[in-house]
């Protein structure tokens, strides 16, 4: 009997060092095994076949892979802000990361 396949979801930033690694990061913890994620910048290297894209309002400047389903999320940057400035990002993340898990099916802890 062959494991039913979990969802990809891809989250992709120009520079891949702030807010698709937080987002990567919260759904790697909320979803565990039901689901596999990867984060990266604007040129990924290697083939990638995600069932979602959350791109952080990079735009034209991701990649795209058709026939796929996007996401592009507005959030103001972190770079270069105290702990106090990004906690707000954070939580936005967050809170879209256990909508999206809403919508894959997949249970997130509270």
């Amino acid at each position: 009997m062959n494991t039913p396949a979990v969802p990809s979801v891809l989250f992709v930033r120009v520079h891949n060092a702030g807010r698709s690694q937080m987002a990567a990061a919260f759904l790697t913890h909320l979803a565990g095994n039901e689901a596999e994620v990867r984060s990266a910048g604007s040129a990924p290297a290697g083939a990638v076949h995600p069932a979602v894209v959350i791109t952080m309002g990079c735009g034209d400047a991701c990649p795209c892979f058709p026939g796929k389903r996007y996401l592009d999320w507005k959030l103001d940057d972190p770079a270069g802000r105290d702990v106090q400035a990004v906690r707000p990002v954070r939580d936005e993340i967050e809170r879209r990361i256990r909508g999206l898990l809403a919508t894959l099916g997949i249970e997130a802890p509270a």
